[in-house]
């Protein structure tokens, strides 16, 4: 038996047309799952999509706000519409405004939350029943570095990513009756549109970046294909409410 086979297997990814996501979805693909990407773009769902069927796996395009609650429902009934069934969820759509906190308005505020943290809540509970009723599931939730540490220039951002971490964790515990194992992935600095910006923004980031990190370099969005498979296969069935960093060792050098 193979531990790490995907075949037969379904999952929906959220912000899965590019960066982390879409590392995601490549690695997922290539374990054998058929994958649907979900995100705000139409286009930009399609091309994800197409590149992934590279991989011999059936694929689907799906417009999500994760924002809106009958949004993130319709994404999982269409999906089980089309593959007959959900086995995995990766909760990756996230924002972020880079500010300082006293500038901060609410909406601003409650855009990000609503997104990176309640978008995956109502994600987690859309797929629910349908992974209870396949008697199974694997819910993989993206929090961050800054589920760990604060930041002064994304106050909002790390809040939701805290909060993704005890989301994690209060899941775990409700749904392991169910058989359905949630967990976290915690990104370091990695290389991705966000992250470019963010360089662009920040003065000394990347000289910061690569002195503190372990393994000398920036992350990859192909550096979570690993641990996706890992968290999305049987190989992990006895995993539940883990937050797992990928960074390189920054979080373990002080």
């Amino acid at each position: 038996m193979n531990l790490f086979d995907l075949n037969g297997r379904v999952a929906v990814i959220t912000g899965g047309n590019a960066g982390i996501g879409f590392g995601i979805a490549q690695g997922l693909a290539a374990a054998g799952a058929a994958i649907a990407v979900a995100g705000r773009r139409a286009d930009k769902n399609l091309e994800a999509a197409r590149a992934l069927e590279v991989f011999n796996v059936k694929t689907a395009a799906l417009e999500v706000d994760v924002c809106k609650e009958e949004s993130c429902r319709s994404m999982v009934e269409s999906t089980v519409e089309r593959f007959g069934r959900i086995d995995i969820l990766v909760n990756n759509a996230g924002i972020t405004i880079r500010k300082q906190p006293e500038t901060y308005t609410l909406a601003e505020w409650n855009k990000v939350i609503d997104t990176n943290l309640t978008g995956a809540f109502l994600c987690a509970q859309a797929a629910y029943p349908h992974m209870k009723n396949g008697r199974g599931g694997k819910i993989i939730n993206i929090g961050s570095m800054f589920s760990i540490f604060g930041t002064s220039f994304a106050v909002a951002y790390a809040g939701s990513k805290g909060g993704i971490v005890q989301m994690t964790k209060a899941l775990a515990c409700a749904w392991a009756k169910d058989n359905i194992q949630v967990n976290a992935i915690l990104p370091g600095w990695i290389d991705t549109p966000l992250t470019q910006a963010a360089r662009k923004e920040i003065p000394g980031l990347n000289e910061r970046v690569l002195a503190r990190t372990p393994a000398g370099r920036w992350g990859e969005p192909q550096d979570f294909a690993g641990i996706a498979v890992f968290l999305a296969s049987s190989a992990s069935g006895f995993i539940t409410g883990a937050a797992i960093p990928v960074d390189g060792g920054y979080s373990s050098q002080g």
